[in-house]
């Protein structure tokens, strides 16, 4: 399962695809690819039968369609990519990509808000956390 560990852009596409939705088909991952790109019904179902084989994907027939579902967790594949990429792209700082994902992506008001309270909660955490191991 080494290749499980870092899957290919398109991989990670399919993967983000059965996270959110759940259980699909190929067809119905087609549809929802998020880069836009035009692909084959065959592309799809190749990748995803690779995917298959490499240990990232499982699935269980309905009818003729196949339902395709992951068999690795979210956490799994994205801690380590985050990590990877904040290093190596982002020189070790997380405040650089917070700053490249507002500064190069469309974030509308309502993901802005989303965003303020993530950093607001992990603040308190983080304090909640160093009052903790001030009192010990």
């Amino acid at each position: 399962m080494a290749d499980a560990a870092k899957p290919s852009d398109l991989e990670m596409q399919v993967l983000s695809i059965l996270w959110d939705r759940g259980p699909s088909t190929a067809r119905q991952i087609l549809d929802a690819m998020p880069d836009g790109k035009k692909r084959a019904y065959t592309t799809i179902l190749s990748v995803m039968q690779v995917m298959e084989k490499k240990g990232l994907l499982t699935h269980t027939s309905k009818g003729l369609a196949h339902l395709y579902k992951p068999a690795v967790s979210k956490s799994k594949i994205i801690r380590p990519f985050v990590r990877r990429m904040v290093t190596n792209v982002f020189g070790g700082k997380p405040s650089t990509l917070v700053q490249t994902l507002l500064s190069e992506t469309n974030v509308n008001p309502k993901e802005l808000a989303q965003i303020q309270k993530l950093l607001d909660d992990a603040a308190s955490a983080k304090a909640a956390k160093t009052k903790k191991g001030k009192k010990r």
